[in-house]
């Protein structure tokens, strides 16, 4: 006989939430030699969709530029249901912060690529990410913030 309070950690589904493209210089800017600069911003965010199940996306914003001019923008949000029961408090952040991105991003990395690629420019790659550094450095973050409000 199962127990009900055994810890559940299951996938329920993965998605693609969002997704945008927007080449606001096109074409005048697909003529420009040089070379363009790109800027990638990664996020993560969870909510709770009912209880004991939670969404967690991922959303990346790639922009390129060439000068001041903006090549392609894209921004695109990846998300995944999970459904997370019997599980210590303690747990739930680092679950929601590091485990289930580390799920969802190769999926948003995927549909970045073919997005880019499929609007005519060579594919951009978002590189692998230490999720669980990306945890830690927003933890430290938001500890050093009621600390730097605090009256001297």
């Amino acid at each position: 006989m199962a127990d009900n309070q055994d810890p559940i950690f299951q996938i329920q589904r993965v998605y693609l939430k969002e997704a945008s493209l927007e080449q606001p210089n096109s074409p005048a800017i697909l003529l420009e030699q040089e070379q363009p600069t790109v800027d990638i911003q990664l996020g993560v965010n969870a909510s709770p969709v009912a209880d004991g199940v939670y969404e967690v996306t991922v959303t990346a914003t790639v922009q390129t530029k060439i000068k001041d001019k903006t090549v392609f923008l894209v921004e695109a949000s990846q998300a995944g249901i999970f459904e997370l029961r019997n599980l210590p408090q303690e747990q739930m952040g680092p679950i929601m912060g590091i485990a289930c991105p580390q799920i969802v991003y190769p999926y948003l990395r995927g549909n970045v690529a073919d997005l880019i690629q499929r609007a005519g420019f060579p594919p951009v790659h978002l590189s692998e990410i230490n999720f669980q550094a990306m945890y830690e450095s927003q933890q430290q973050q938001q500890a050093a913030q009621p600390e730097a409000t605090l009256p001297q």
